[in-house]
Parts: C-alpha cells; structure tokens; sequence
C-alpha cells in the first residue's frame, strides 16, 4: 500500500520533535525510569490489576510482556515507570516503531495505570511524554516518508478515548473482536480442486510469512513483517489448530494459497470464562481468492479445536476490511465481543 507524503515539507521538519521529551513531574507521587526485562513481573501484576476494573478486549501475555522488554529485540522503542515508594509500579508507558515499515513510519504508543493513581493527571502527563518521544524515535530513523502516531483504544473506555483526542489524536479505524463458541454447527466448506489442508509447520514457515506480506499489501495500515516480527507475533502459535492451503501449480510444485494460524492465550482463559483458540492472521494470496479458501481454512481451525477440548474461536477484524471480512465472519458463526479504536495522528 502505498501512502502520500502530507506535504513537501520534510518529516524532520513536520515532526517538531522536542529536544527533550518532558518526564511527568515529582508532583505526581512516582519515580521515573526506563523498563527492562527485569521488570516483565512487575508490568504482569500491573496489567493484571488494571484488567480486574477495565475488562479489557485483550492483554498481554507473559510471552508478550517478555519479549516486549527482551534486550535482543532490534525493534527500536523506549518506555518509562512510575513507581511509588513502596517500589511497586504504579503507571507505565512504552513507545515503539515496528521494524520493516517501508511506506509509512508507525509510533505505537501503549500506556497502563493502576486504577488507584487515576485522576492525577498522570495519563496526560505520559502522553505527553509518549508523543515527544515518539517524534523524536521517527525523526531518528532518517526517512523522509509520511508518519503516524497510534495507541489502541478499547471502545467502552470513554475517558481514555477523551484523553486522547483532548492531546489531538483522531479515531481512524476500528478493530472488531468477534467469536464463536466452537459446538455450534458449520457450514460446509469444501477445498477447491488442486489443493490441500495442512497443519502449519516450520517448513512452511517462511513461505506463509511472505504470502501474508502479499495478501496484506492491500489493507489499510499493513506493513510487511520482518522475520523477527513474525515470529515475535507467532510466539504462541498452536500448529494444530493453524492451517495452511496449498495449491498444486502448473509444474505439479505446490505454494501456499492461504493460511489461518491462531495462537494459544492460555493467560486470557480465567477472565474469559472459558478457553479460547485466537486466530492472529487469516490471509489468501490473491491469485486464489474467491474460490472459499478461507471458508475451508477457518472452518477447519474450528475443527481441530473442536477436536481439542476447546470452547471458544476468537479473532479480530477492520471493520472497514476491503475484502468483507466483517460479513464473512459473522456468516461463518463470528459474533462481536467488543472493539478497539486506533486513535492516530497524521503527520
């Protein structure tokens, strides 16, 4: 997907990056500090007592919450705690920019803080800090592209929602989660002739990653994965229930058609209520698309978690999908659990 620099005007000079991005102040009761590894507990606990009052769409996992602060990681970010003087920490925020964005520069910003120390101006303050940071990570990087500032915003926090616009964010898309339970009745879902369902593997597994990159080249805000994203992304994949289609080409070669690979959350299933195959990434090469290859693929994702014990298929989808896939879903038995909102700044 190609994008339109907002101007001639270059990024290093639309960014107004900040010498310095303001730390929220002492008066705010914390002490402030960039987050490593060693505090991947810490983060655990905090996320988990902001989930018992915000409900959240979904939350990281241990797996995520590691790799998030993993010092190998080459993808560029900061972050910054608050801790009260009991040492517990109170409030974080974290900035980083996806590697392998070629025609867009994405600052994600993502920030958590414990219901108690909410009302203090301290969200604001971490905004603040966010959105200087993040100016300051995209003009480092160099390029002279068009740049967007971003958070995810759950639909039924309104006062977060507040903030960010009141700091000029502007809702652009929104993600719709959506699941079924897995007893109910599907519909069929033949394979097209001159293919074949398989169970994802490693094999296959940079073959998938470069057809998600082509099938993805025409949605709104995808980027290519890198190999060290993908697999990031992948880290709890559960190769049982991830399908994988392949079509017999005209030298009797086989390629990879499509694919569905849904991961295992086990950390989500207590405040769920139930257990849940989560399908991260659905996507058909658009030489087969049309023929019912994703039909074939999700129906037999829940197929296999049928087979497994488990009770619940769950994905998320743009509501605006060029493709449709809001319908489709909600035709194959997907029912909306909620949605997050991108909030961004264009620039």
């Amino acid at each position: 997907m190609s994008f339109q620099a907002s101007s001639r005007t270059p990024l290093a000079e639309r960014l107004r990056a900040p010498e310095v991005a303001e730390v929220p102040g002492a008066h705010h009761g914390l002490t402030w500090r960039t987050l490593g590894a060693e505090d991947a507990d810490a983060v655990l606990d905090l996320v988990a007592r902001c989930a018992a009052v915000d409900r959240p769409v979904s939350a990281p996992s241990p797996v995520q919450v590691a790799d998030a602060f993993d010092p190998a990681h080459t993808m560029v970010r900061d972050s910054l705690g608050g801790f009260s003087a009991d040492g517990t920490l109170q409030a974080m925020a974290v900035v980083y920019l996806p590697p392998g964005d070629t025609d867009i520069l994405r600052a994600f910003l993502t920030a958590t803080i414990d219901p108690a120390w909410r009302g203090r101006g301290i969200g604001r303050a971490l905004l603040d800090w966010q959105d200087g940071r993040a100016r300051q990570l995209l003009a480092a990087d160099g390029r002279d592209l068009p740049a967007r500032l971003a958070a995810y915003v759950d639909e039924h926090l309104a006062d977060r929602r507040r903030l960010y616009v009141a700091a000029g964010f502007s809702p652009k898309r929104v993600f719709q989660e959506m699941r079924r339970p897995v007893s109910e009745p599907l519909p069929p879902a033949p394979l097209p002739a001159g293919m074949r369902m398989v169970d994802f593997s490693p094999e296959l597994d940079e073959e998938v990653r470069r057809t998600h990159n082509e099938a993805f080249a025409d949605h709104w805000g995808s980027q290519p994965l890198t190999a060290e994203s993908w697999h990031r992304v992948l880290r709890e994949l559960e190769p049982r229930w991830s399908k994988v289609a392949l079509a017999r080409t005209s030298d009797g070669s086989e390629e990879v058609a499509g694919y569905a690979l849904t991961s295992r959350h086990e950390h989500a299933w207590a405040q769920l209520g139930f257990s849940e195959g989560y399908t991260e990434l659905v996507g058909v090469r658009r030489t087969y698309r049309g023929r019912g290859v994703a039909r074939c693929l999700l129906v037999a994702v829940v197929e296999a978690l049928a087979a497994d014990g488990i009770e619940s298929a769950g994905l998320d989808v743009d509501t605006v999908n060029p493709s449709g896939a809001n319908g489709f879903y909600e035709r194959l038995g997907y029912r909306r659990q909620g949605a997050q909102i991108l909030y961004t700044i264009e620039i």
